[in-house]
Parts: structure tokens; sequence; C-alpha cells
């Protein structure tokens, strides 16, 4: 017999990040920097979902995403959806939407790209077509998949 029962307990004040891919929780939880914080993180995965059969949730105590963080997550996560959390209550939940641009948040690949040696912003340029994802360095203009792109050093 099915219950109601929720696996992942609730927050009183935060973010919840939910939808994610089976399998991408883990490299969203990285990715945002979330390991970094002192807060309570609670992570729930291959938890069953109606539409996608498991999927992944992150919830952030005490921590409200960014527009910024929440286009980034786009990029890994692009079916997730944001609940921004105020007192046990959902404040704003919206779907996160791929930006067209990003900007000093991934380091170029390409060791000859110009941004590797000169102190400029990198920037790029976001394709979303049949082969999937592909993210265009406005500088050196060589496409590079996601998997192998990585954050920029702050």
């Amino acid at each position: 017999m099915p219950s109601n029962k929720l696996m992942v307990e609730a927050i009183e004040k935060g973010t919840v990040i939910d939808h994610i891919h089976a399998g991408a929780g883990i490299k969203i939880l990285r990715w945002l920097q979330l390991l970094n914080d002192h807060d309570r993180i609670t992570v729930g995965l291959n938890l069953p979902s109606k539409h996608h059969g498991y999927k992944d949730l992150i919830k952030v105590e005490n921590r409200i995403l960014t527009d910024q963080e929440a286009s980034e997550l786009a990029i890994f996560a692009p079916e997730a959806t944001v609940n921004r959390i105020e007192d046990y209550k959902v404040k704003d939940k919206f779907a996160v939407s791929l930006p067209k641009r990003v900007t000093g948040v991934f380091l170029c690949p390409n060791s000859n790209c110009i941004t590797r040696t000169e102190k400029v912003a990198t920037l790029f340029k976001l394709e979303n077509n049949k082969k999937g994802l592909r993210m265009k360095c406005h500088y050196c203009e060589k496409h590079f998949n996601r998997e192998v792109m990585s954050k920029v050093a702050f």
C-alpha cells in the first residue's frame, strides 16, 4: 500500500532544488559550492518520481540561491525547479531557465585561448541543439560539451 510520508525533512528557511535528474545531485552540490557552507544540507538521491522514474533533490537551510546560481543550475539540471522557503512554506517557486550567455563562470578548456593568459572574463554562448548543450567560447570560438567545463576559481 503506498504511503504519503515525506522522505526528506522539511526546512524552515532556505532553498529546495527539485526535479534534478537522478545522479546529478552530487555534481550540483560541488558546482554551487554548497559543500563549503556550514548550513545543513539534505540530499535525496534516486528518489521515486512520477514523471522521471527517479530524481535527486537538494535542500539547503538558511541559504537562498541567487538568480545567477539558478541560471547556472539550468546548465546541469535543465528540468529542475527551485523553491525558496520561508517559515516552512514555499515563498517562491520557479523552473530554471537556460541563460543565453555566461560570463566569468567557466574556464575555457582550450589551452590556447586568450582567457588563459590575459586577465579577461570568460564568455560563453550556450547552444542547445540535437547534440545536446554546447558552449561556444566568445574568444577562441571553440565549442565544448558541458561535461568538460570547469568552474573558474574565485
